[in-house]
């Protein structure tokens, strides 16, 4: 199956939460935590996904495009730490 990365805000610490989760399942996974000093682009992109979702009228092509970028940012930086 494939995993759909999910990605949240721990605002008393200012980091991203990264987690995983197979397609159909409700069984969420941990991955990481990372400090918004050690990467502000990935921090600021969970906070706009996170504002996108808390609107009144979900845009979802909005939200798959941000969480597309959201992944590719956090990829790029998984790449830049091998």
């Amino acid at each position: 199956m494939n995993e759909t990365m999910l990605f949240s805000i721990d605002v008393k610490t200012d980091e991203v939460l990264v987690s995983s989760s197979e397609k159909g399942s409700n069984k969420i996974t941990f991955i990481e935590r990372i400090s918004k000093d050690e990467n502000v682009v990935l921090y600021n992109s969970v906070v706009t996904l996170t504002s996108i979702v808390n609107e009144t009228n979900i845009d979802t092509k909005l939200f798959n495009s941000m969480d597309k970028v959201c992944g590719m940012v956090y990829k790029k930086y998984k790449e830049s730490k091998s």
